[in-house]
Parts: C-alpha cells; sequence; structure tokens
C-alpha cells in the first residue's frame, strides 16, 4: 500500500494529491487527520498532475500538511446477504438498524445488462393505481421514470406503489427503495410508512440524507443497483428497485463537477450527464433463460416544473416511457394527480392482453386516452363559447372526463386490474357507442352489454 502526505489543496469533499504513481481509478483509499481519525474514499480522477480523491465522510478537519492518504488497492465494495431484506440502510449501505451474516461482497460499479443476453419485457406489473396499470402499464424488466414538481405527492404514490408491490402473494418477489438526498421529515415518513404497513418484510430501504455529502449520494443509487443485482441474479428474485430524487443526484454530480473545474455542459451540468444517467438506468432487465429480474421506477422532480431541463429530459431518452404529474390536477383534488395525456410506457404492449390481463386491454386504453382528449378540448371550448353552445355529444364527453378524474384517476385505496379495467369500461358506457371507435365490437358486446 501506498501512502502520501502531498496534498496540495483540498476542495470541498475532494483532496488533489500530486507526485502519485501507479494509483488506479476508483481505487479506495483511507484518509488520517491530524488527530488520527480514519475516513474513507475512492480516487475520483487522474490526470497528469493530480490525483483526486472524493472523501466519504467529508473533508472537515484536514489540512494539507499534516494529512495522510493510504491507497488500498482495492475497490470499493458492499456486503450483501439475503437476510438483508427488512433492513434500513444508510446512502453506503451500511446498516442502520439490522446485523447480517456477510455471504459476499460485490464491486458497486456494475454493468450494463449485455443486449445480446436481454430478455424482451412482457409481465405485467400490478401497482394498484388504475392510471399505472389501465393506462401507463409497468412491466417487468422496464425501466420507467416519474417526473414531478416541488410540492406534489410523488413522495406518497411511490411508497404505495412499493407498498402494493410488496403485498402482492408472490414470494420471489422484492422491492429495493433507495432515497437520495431526502430530508430528516422524508425519511421518517417512508421508515415510519414502511414499519405501519408491514412492507418492510419484502423490502430493503437506503436512505441518503440532504445532509449527507454530495459522495454518498452518487453512491447510493449504484450500491441499490448492487444489491438488486445480487438478489435478481443470484437469488433468482424479481426486484423492483425504486429510486428518486434523480434530480438530487444529479445536483450533486454537477456539484462535484464544479468543484473539479471539468467543462462544463446545459445549465452547468457536467457533459457526461447522459452517460452517467445510462449507466445507472441500464443496469435493468431480464436475462434469457434465467429467473429473477431487475424493474427499475425512477422518480425526478423537474427543475421549475420544466420538463425539457436536462434531467428529466435526458432521463427520458434513456427510459422506456414517462409518467408525468399534474399540478392543476392536485389542485382539483385529484389524487394520484397522473395526467395520463404526456404519459405513456413504450413496453406496455408487452405486458398486457390474453391471460396477463384482459383480451381488450389495449384498446380500452387508446378508447379512454381519445375520449379524455376530446373532453379536454371540450372543457377548453366551453371555457370560450359557454355550455349553451355544446351539443348533445359534447355533453356526454364532458361527463366521461369529469367522471374519469374522479373515479378513475382518483383512488384512496388499491386497486387490481380487473376493478380497473372494469370501471374503465363503466366509464365507456357514459358515451355513445357509436363514438367507440377504438374498440373492436365483440369486445362492446362483451364488456358492455
Amino acid at each position: 500500500m501506498k501512502e502520501y502526505k502531498t496534498i496540495s489543496s483540498i476542495k470541498s469533499p475532494l483532496l488533489f494529491l500530486k507526485n502519485t504513481k501507479n494509483i488506479g481509478l476508483g481505487e479506495l483509499v483511507q484518509v488520517k487527520t491530524p488527530t488520527g481519525e480514519i475516513r474513507s474514499g475512492e480516487v475520483l480522477s487522474l490526470t497528469k498532475d493530480f490525483c483526486v480523491v472524493e472523501v466519504f465522510e467529508g473533508t472537515n478537519g484536514l489540512n494539507t500538511n499534516n494529512t495522510t492518504v493510504t491507497f488500498l488497492e482495492d475497490t470499493y465494495k458492499m456486503s450483501l446477504s439475503k437476510d438483508m431484506l427488512g433492513g434500513i440502510f444508510n446512502g453506503l449501505g451500511d446498516p442502520i438498524d439490522i446485523e447480517f451474516p456477510i455471504e459476499t461482497k460485490k464491486d458497486i460499479t456494475g454493468n450494463p445488462l449485455n443486449p445480446y443476453k436481454r430478455n424482451v419485457p412482457d409481465e405485467f406489473i400490478q401497482t394498484g393505481f388504475s392510471a399505472i396499470d389501465g393506462l401507463i402499464t409497468l412491466v417487468r424488466g422496464q425501466k420507467l421514470p416519474i417526473f414531478s414538481a416541488s410540492g406534489l405527492p410523488h413522495n406518497k404514490l411511490i411508497a404505495k406503489i412499493a407498498k402494493n408491490v410488496c403485498d402482492e402473494s408472490k414470494k420471489d418477489q422484492i422491492v429495493i427503495f433507495a432515497a437520495m438526498g431526502i430530508t430528516k421529515k422524508e425519511s421518517e415518513y417512508f421508515k415510519n410508512f414502511f414499519e405501519k404497513s408491514g412492507s418492510l418484510n419484502n423490502l430493503i430501504l437506503f436512505l441518503n440524507l440532504a445532509e449527507d455529502s454530495s459522495i454518498e449520494r452518487i453512491i447510493t443509487p449504484r450500491v441499490a443497483l448492487t444489491t438488486a443485482e445480487f438478489f435478481a441474479w443470484e437469488l433468482k428474485k424479481d426486484v423492483l428497485v425504486i429510486l428518486g430524487d434523480m434530480t438530487n443526484y444529479a445536483n450533486a454530480l454537477r456539484e462535484l463537477s464544479a468543484i473539479k473545474e471539468e467543462v462544463p455542459g446545459r445549465l452547468g451540468y457536467p457533459t457526461y450527464l447522459y452517460s452517467d444517467f445510462a449507466s445507472i438506468y441500464e443496469r435493468t432487465g431480464r436475462i434469457k433463460n434465467q429467473k429473477g429480474s431487475i424493474t427499475q421506477l425512477i422518480y425526478l422532480t423537474m427543475p421549475e416544473n420544466d420538463i425539457t431541463h436536462p434531467i428529466p429530459d435526458l432521463t427520458g431518452y434513456i427510459t422506456e416511457g414517462q409518467i408525468l404529474l399534474s399540478q392543476n390536477l392536485e389542485q382539483k383534488g385529484i389524487s394520484p394527480p397522473i395526467n395520463i395525456i404526456p404519459s405513456l410506457s413504450r413496453m406496455m404492449h408487452k405486458g398486457i392482453g390474453i391471460n396477463k390481463t384482459q383480451d381488450a386491454h389495449m384498446q380500452l386504453s387508446n378508447q379512454i386516452y381519445s375520449a379524455y382528449s376530446e373532453g379536454i378540448r371540450l372543457e377548453n371550448l366551453k371555457n370560450i363559447v359557454g355550455s349553451d353552445a355544446l351539443s348533445q355529444r359534447d355533453k356526454q364527453y364532458l361527463l366521461f372526463k369529469n367522471h374519469f378524474e374522479t373515479d378513475f384517476l382518483s383512488q384512496k385505496e388499491k386497486r387490481t386490474i380487473k376493478e380497473t379495467l372494469f370501471i374503465g369500461w363503466s366509464l365507456l358506457s357514459i358515451l355513445p357507442k357509436d363514438e367507440l371507435t377504438k374498440i373492436e365490437k365483440k369486445y362492446i358486446t362483451k364488456y358492455m352489454e
């Protein structure tokens, strides 16, 4: 092991060392403070002149004269065990409330799945929410983001989705929840919610607080996905990984990039933000002829509610659809306030249909989208010309729109897919049958007569 006292400068969580030799990118280090305290870190980047080390516990109390950095000739590995299930961990993967025998240790860097070995996602996952299950279906092995905004109830939505998935009777299905940059209040909410609901039996919770270091925030999703890979590929479990808030993650990445004085990209985010996101999102899927899977449900708050911001924009490029939460629906009291018009799941058609949900599921979904869009158009028209100028047909579409929001989108209790589809067919009965142009007549006869 090599020891150096050649620190030239300290910037936030980073140490800049000069005159280092034969150091590896990602190599673990021990940092000995002037008082003798030992801290951990890793090599973040290497240049001709400097080795940049990130200190996990921060650099408070360190100086350039009496701080020793020891390079350990190893990379960051986390301890893993099947007994992690039901535990709560910090953002570095260290247990908070649990002790378990270590079965193996894995490098957290991981690798995207080989495209040749990928199996196409084709199994329906029931989240318990009609808007998602019926219209923006989540499919096992898919990566699907939720785009929210400050003040919207995304925390409640994702917590309930996690609970609903944990409640399913499938014993080989678990949830790994990694929250990044959250407040203590949010942390207590998640812990209390899962403990009171009994969901912790099928869940592993990683919590990175806003007061924790940026370094830890960057490590957290990789720790969660390394755990998911252990349970999916070695223990043959179907794993749903919930990651968020990715905006907090991206801001930590931007902070470190600025400290390293890298050339900035859009809005000051590093130019490699896309590839960094991809290194996380692409650790998802199913493998041919092998049990187990990893599905990602990602959530993020859009800065200034701007969907063209680099964080949601790049996330949308890599993932397979989007679920958009609406402030207008929230103000109407619709909960969860999912705006289905700009939302979609590109894998939906693979996970629904005969022997999965219902033979007419896709046609029902298409008809609901069409009718709801027409209802929104007519409501805007009514605000201009008044309701007296609308025809009977127009009023039926407005009635459908209102009932769709209050009876389908808004819900307090978990619904099965059977209940969701039944409500969908019932709502379409508000419209004249000759308006149901997206559905074959045999299905109209089968489900509406």
